[in-house]
């Protein structure tokens, strides 16, 4: 009698942790380096084939572009859990069902906040710090950029539904896919056609409807397990608040993060121009790019702890999260040994300002300082959003980020200038870290307890 072979999504219940890592975080880690090259890259193009103020006009676009894009990113990582859980569980009605409550979710947000976002464009972009020259690049990227924002919502929320299904191959292809096309449409449109700025929007944008396309056939074309149905799309309120409160907590990291940009857009305008700004892009930009193999492990661990939690599979949450953090934690010591010495270096990539080279060579080394210890903060948030406990995930989320460093933000850059900006990075990072550790220690203990009950 022959048997059924296993799905994707049951392999996730059953192979080796440490096999189901590999399988899952080094595609997702390759999609995120490739996805962080363009961004590096395309920082890189424009710094040398525009000029340093379209750079910093870049960076004052970018998080409210960001913001609106991760509105499919926290429906799609909200909506993964619990589609994983589903999986785990053997609900497949249950995960057809939240797929296509995500679906109709991202569509109607995102295009409400697209046409909010194009109406308002002129006050939006001096409040991130578009003003004086700055102005005008970052008005007209603007403009161009979110036309593909409800777009690139719909790609970001089928990436992590991917994922979930066990189907990481696919997932990284999917992130390939737009960052090799902006490069090759931002050599085209900037430095064969000569468009400038527009140049670079009509480049990520064309990049992102590319990305669409594939991210379609693999729902369409019979990949993918999760088969809707036009009853699917319909609301399911108790789904809907499900996908909202664990997607809250990815949103609330994105509101975040775009916040702080917009505080140190504005600080570092107010205390080096333009050239502070465009430090601080050169520092986002090496954020991803650095850290890219560290949120490829988490990524790979969000899809393994969902489903084994949803499975009442404690042991293998509990040898998930251990091995997700040793191996991270060791990926972060040669990622902070790789930096440091190289700082200048670096910078030198992005520019041909030695004034910008010098304060990006300097700020750097600070800001990087807690790379080896990050993982354990991330993989901590990341486990309460896996096992469906959205209060924790966002208390521990918004530690870092909104409760610590943005008081240091604050508080820190009046007494110390662009020294307080930059040490308030690793200060928070430091703290978040021990507090976040604590809280999963004591998670670890309980699961443990589970086990031999």
């Amino acid at each position: 009698m022959s048997t059924k072979p296993a799905s994707k999504s049951q392999l996730l219940g059953t192979e080796t942790i440490t096999s189901l890592l590999i399988k899952q975080a080094v595609p997702a880690s390759i999609g995120i380096l490739v996805m962080s090259l363009n961004i590096l890259v395309d920082s890189i193009f424009v710094g040398n084939w525009i000029n340093s103020d379209a750079l910093a006009a870049i960076g004052v676009v970018l998080p409210i572009s960001f913001f609106v894009a991760a509105l499919g990113m926290a429906i799609g990582i909200g909506g993964s859990s619990i589609i994983s859980r589903a999986l785990g569980a053997d609900r497949m009605d249950k995960a057809r069902r939240t797929f296509g409550n995500m679906l109709s979710l991202t569509v109607v947000i995102t295009l409400l906040m697209t046409v909010f976002g194009l109406l308002f464009v002129d006050s939006l972009v001096p409040a991130f710090g578009g003003r004086g020259a700055l102005f005008e690049p970052a008005k007209v990227y603007y403009q161009i950029v979110f036309y593909g924002i409800p777009i690139l919502a719909l790609c970001m929320m089928g990436n992590n539904v991917i994922r979930a299904e066990g189907a990481p191959k696919h997932a990284m292809i999917a992130m390939l896919i737009p960052s090799v096309g902006n490069l090759i449409l931002d050599y085209i449109f900037i430095n064969r056609l000569n468009m400038g700025m527009a140049g670079a929007a009509w480049a990520t944008t064309v990049s992102y409807f590319l990305c669409f396309a594939y991210v379609l056939q693999f729902f369409v074309s019979g990949k993918s397990e999760l088969i809707c149905t036009f009853k699917d799309l319909l609301p399911d309120w108790i789904i809907l608040k499900e996908v909202g409160s664990l997607g809250f907590v990815t949103l609330a990291r994105q509101a975040t993060s775009s916040f702080i940009f917009l505080i140190m857009n504005n600080i570092l305008f107010e205390l080096s121009g333009a050239d502070g700004v465009a430090v601080f892009r050169i520092i986002g930009s090496m954020m991803v790019f650095a850290l890219f193999p560290v949120m490829g492990v988490t990524q790979g661990f969000l899809p393994i702890a969902g489903y084994n939690y949803g499975a009442k599979l404690w042991d293998r949450v509990r040898e998930v999260t251990y091995t997700s953090i040793k191996i991270s934690c060791g990926l972060g010591v040669l990622i902070f040994l790789g930096l440091f010495f190289f700082t200048y270096q670096i910078a030198d990539v992005f520019t041909d300002n030695p004034k910008v080279i010098e304060q990006a060579s300097f700020a750097m080394k600070l800001v990087f300082l807690s790379v080896p210890i990050i993982s354990i903060q991330l993989i901590g948030s990341a486990y309460y959003q896996a096992i469906g406990k959205a209060i924790p995930a966002l208390l521990l989320t918004l530690l870092r980020m909104a409760i610590i460093l943005i008081p240091l933000l604050l508080i820190l850059p009046n007494l110390y200038g662009e020294f307080g900006v930059w040490i308030s990075f690793p200060i928070a990072d430091f703290l978040s870290t021990i507090i976040t550790a604590w809280y999963l220690w004591k998670a670890m203990k309980k699961l443990k307890l589970e086990i031999t009950v």
